[in-house]
């Protein structure tokens, strides 16, 4: 079932944007992986912030609380967590990529990967989450696939790789400095 029979007023229009994440998943093929896009983007976005961490948590906390203002219209148009509701990937994306310091282009790349795993594979207690009703069972999921993709993270960044490669640091650098860190960790 999808929002094909939906009356386009602004409410819905307003509501299919956010669940959608401007869009994102309406793609044809796999909305999750389009809509963790968006989370890619607003971390990338808030990477030169002087708090990364802040940043994105108060994104993070934004965007459920906007995600469960619209769940109940998604499932009454839509079914059961539809798939064009995609923000909560983003959401959990966000969470993947949340700890002090801006995100570089490797981590953001290596985040997408760790984190649309265990969004797919949803290891326990992961796709018990989904059984909560409304829009916390639909958001829920992907937070606890963000707090196990965050897991790798820290353990990816603490023994496999050179911390400066995973973060901006403190005194951000933005986009410039994360082409600068993902370029230096590969000579």
């Amino acid at each position: 079932m999808t929002a094909e029979g939906t009356r386009w007023t602004p409410k819905a229009i307003a509501c299919m944007a956010v669940s959608s994440f401007g869009g994102l998943g309406l793609a044809p093929v796999a909305p999750g992986t389009f809509g963790t896009l968006g989370g890619v983007l607003i971390a990338w976005l808030l990477s030169g912030t002087p708090n990364f961490l802040v940043s994105a948590l108060v994104a993070a906390l934004v965007l459920y609380v906007l995600g469960r203002a619209v769940a109940p219209w998604a499932e009454a148009h839509a079914g059961k967590d539809p798939g064009f509701f995609v923000v909560d990937e983003v959401i959990g994306y966000l969470v993947t990529v949340a700890w002090v310091g801006g995100p570089t282009l490797l981590s953001l790349f290596v985040a997408f990967v760790v984190f649309r795993f265990f969004d797919i594979a949803k290891p326990p207690p992961v796709k018990r989450f989904e059984r909560i009703p409304g829009g916390d069972g639909i958001l829920l999921d992907d937070v606890v696939a963000g707090i196990y993709g965050l897991g790798v993270m820290a353990l990816l960044r603490t023994f496999f790789l050179e911390p400066s490669a995973w973060t901006l640091g403190v005194d951000g650098g933005g986009v410039v400095g994360s082409l600068a860190a993902f370029s230096a960790s590969l000579l």
